[in-house]
């Protein structure tokens, strides 16, 4: 069974930075293209970046030089390091699977809030 965890969420100052991670179990993570989402309040989910097993990691305009996503596949998991946060950067944040696998049904994310 595929399972995702996201962590490292919380509340911080406009400019602050925050290290998202999220855990995969269930899946050949180490060929897995992963793919970070946020969703802000009245707004649709947005794809923030692409980490594929190798290959360019794909950015979002909204977050290009600002966010660095990787992963370390001897843990299964896949990082978002968030710098110069802006207010509308906040939002949850979520992980999910791409290719080979079936992106799954969205868990509960991480919350990110950005104080202005």
């Amino acid at each position: 069974q595929v399972q995702l965890v996201e962590s490292g969420g919380g509340l911080v100052q406009a400019g602050g930075s925050l290290r998202l991670s999220c855990v995969a179990s269930g899946i050949n993570f180490r060929i897995t293209t992963m793919g970070w989402y946020r969703q802000a309040p009245g707004k649709q989910r947005e794809l923030v970046a692409t980490i594929p097993g190798t290959g360019t990691i794909y950015y979002a305009d909204a977050v290009k030089g600002r966010f660095t996503a990787s992963r370390d596949n001897a843990k299964n998991t896949v990082y978002l390091q968030m710098n110069s946060l802006k207010p509308e950067d906040s939002a949850v944040y979520f992980c999910n699977v791409d290719w080979p696998y079936t992106p799954l049904s969205w868990g509960q994310g991480t919350r990110v809030t950005v104080s202005s």
